[in-house]
């Protein structure tokens, strides 16, 4: 299986370490503030002042979107409600398909969470869910948006 090496092999010559490739000089810190570009509604601050301004409106057009509220990516799945009997709860059942290392045939695999519900999704609505805090011993996902309501 695995080849023993030879003496011969083992002893490689030893190459001559490799010189650091010299770079030209690099421009003067006011001319390269001076190059960058500057974005629409912003002004390049002085060298003294901080950036936090721009931060800070960074970080309230983020907080604005209705899913992340500034706390980054958060997964999102989407999957059917199998069971809404509890109150302000619904299980729902993700399918994904996995390629069976075995057999290269795509198995599918469910998964089941349970999601917080104060938008009163019914057995078998496809809806959008969205991890959160931990709500209860068993939830940690929260309910988004119905994509499609069930036939009736």
């Amino acid at each position: 299986m695995f080849r023993r090496k030879k003496k011969e092999e083992a002893v490689e010559p030893m190459l001559e370490p490799r010189a650091p490739v010299d770079e030209p000089d690099s421009a003067p810190v006011e001319e390269a503030a001076a190059s960058m570009p500057v974005i629409e509604g912003t002004e390049a601050a002085p060298a003294g002042e901080s950036v936090s301004s721009t931060a800070e409106e960074e970080a309230t057009s983020d907080a604005s979107s209705p899913i992340t509220k500034g706390r980054g990516h958060r997964v999102q799945k989407v999957g059917t409600v199998s069971s809404d009997k509890m109150q302000k709860t619904v299980v729902v059942r993700v399918d994904r398909l996995v390629l069976h290392p075995k057999y290269r045939r795509y198995v599918r695999r469910t998964s089941k969470f349970m999601a917080h519900d104060d938008l009163g999704a019914t057995t078998g609505d496809r809806v959008r869910i969205v991890e959160t805090r931990p709500l209860s011993a068993k939830k940690r996902w929260r309910v988004v948006e119905i994509v499609q309501k069930a036939a009736k």
